[in-house]
């Protein structure tokens, strides 16, 4: 089968602003579903485009998903000078504290449609975006002020708000990081977090928001061990854990894609982990650092995208439609003043 007609079940990264010949060449060959992108990857909106564009004719899919994390605050891959720079979640999570809601809502809303406009005109038409993990005074600082709050109703609402602003400027978003890492005492990216709570205490809080949430169309896992659940396996690589909870208590059918495999919380070469993933239900792999070896070593475990991994990625990619119409100018003012008064 071709790249066009059947891409792998992996998303991966590349090493610096434009593909290298060796990246085309295992591209083309690998067939990745996706491309993500970093700071590393960023120097101009030309140079942007001109990479997403590049990617894409070396799969042979023009509408081949290109991710970035846009978040706002600390986590924002596009910044000043050439792009603006956006809020924290906690920004919009403390007008909700202090009484409006409506207006933290529109807030959250607007901001995400405006990065949804920066982003759709370079190409990038998927942002891991939004956390819906909730911030807890136990929780390691990693999610911290890019959480929504720290109640599950008001995370849902306001999360719930940015994905849809994503969705009006023609952007998908990736609900983050399932089932909940706001409890994880760790970093993730550098050691395995282990939460003991309950599985009723879990059910009640850090995984309330993403039920609440459970019908955007792209999700990532969380590297973290619910003890209550599977005390062996953190959620990405636990089948248990991705049936009884992500699929099942959660209820999310979306295509549902690792955090990235090159994480220090996991264990194991990149193939092993990869297989891993794959076997307790990701749908797709996805490995960020851009280094060539390893993207090679999760490529050979990615299997063809097939079955129900390719319709849930199908009816994600179904959801992208057209940039609903804004004054820009307008929109951008009328976002400034609101963050101004927050």
């Amino acid at each position: 089968m071709s790249a066009a007609s059947a891409p792998r079940a992996f998303i991966t990264g590349c090493a610096g602003i434009a593909l290298t010949p060796d990246e085309t060449e295992f591209l083309r060959a690998s067939a990745p579903w996706g491309l993500i992108i970093f700071r590393r990857n960023i120097e101009t909106p030309a140079q942007v485009a001109a990479l997403v564009e590049a990617f894409r004719a070396a799969v042979g899919r023009p509408d081949a998903p290109v991710l970035v994390d846009q978040e706002g605050g600390r986590v924002q891959r596009l910044g000043p000078p050439h792009w603006p720079a956006y809020p924290a979640a906690e920004v919009f999570a403390r007008r909700a504290e202090a009484g409006d809601r409506e207006g933290a809502a529109e807030a959250a809303r607007l901001g995400a449609r405006l990065m949804a406009e920066d982003l759709a005109a370079l190409g990038i038409n998927v942002d891991c975006v939004p956390c819906a993990d909730l911030r807890l005074p136990e929780g390691h600082g990693i999610i911290g002020d890019r959480a929504y709050g720290t109640t599950p109703a008001q995370v849902a609402r306001l999360a719930g708000a940015a994905a849809r602003g994503l969705m009006e400027g023609g952007v998908l978003p990736v609900l983050k990081h399932i089932p909940g890492h706001g409890r994880a005492r760790a970093d993730s990216h550098l050691s395995l977090p282990v939460v003991e709570t309950s599985r009723a205490e879990l059910e009640a809080t850090d995984f309330e928001p993403f039920r609440l949430l459970a019908d955007l169309p792209l999700g990532m896992t969380a590297h973290v061990v619910y003890a209550a659940i599977d005390a062996e396996r953190p959620a990405t690589t636990s089948k248990r854990v991705i049936d009884e909870i992500i699929r099942g208590h959660i209820g999310f059918d979306g295509a549902l894609m690792s955090d990235d495999l090159s994480m220090g919380a996991l264990a194991g070469s990149l193939a092993s982990r990869a297989e891993s993933s794959f076997a307790a239900g990701c749908d797709l792999a996805l490995h960020c650092n851009g280094r060539l070896d390893e993207m090679a070593e999760v490529a050979s475990r990615a299997p063809l995208l097939e079955g129900e991994a390719a319709r849930r990625c199908a009816a994600a990619l179904a959801r992208l439609g057209a940039r609903e119409e804004i004054a820009l100018d307008e929109a951008r003012a009328r976002f400034s003043d609101m963050i101004a008064a927050s």
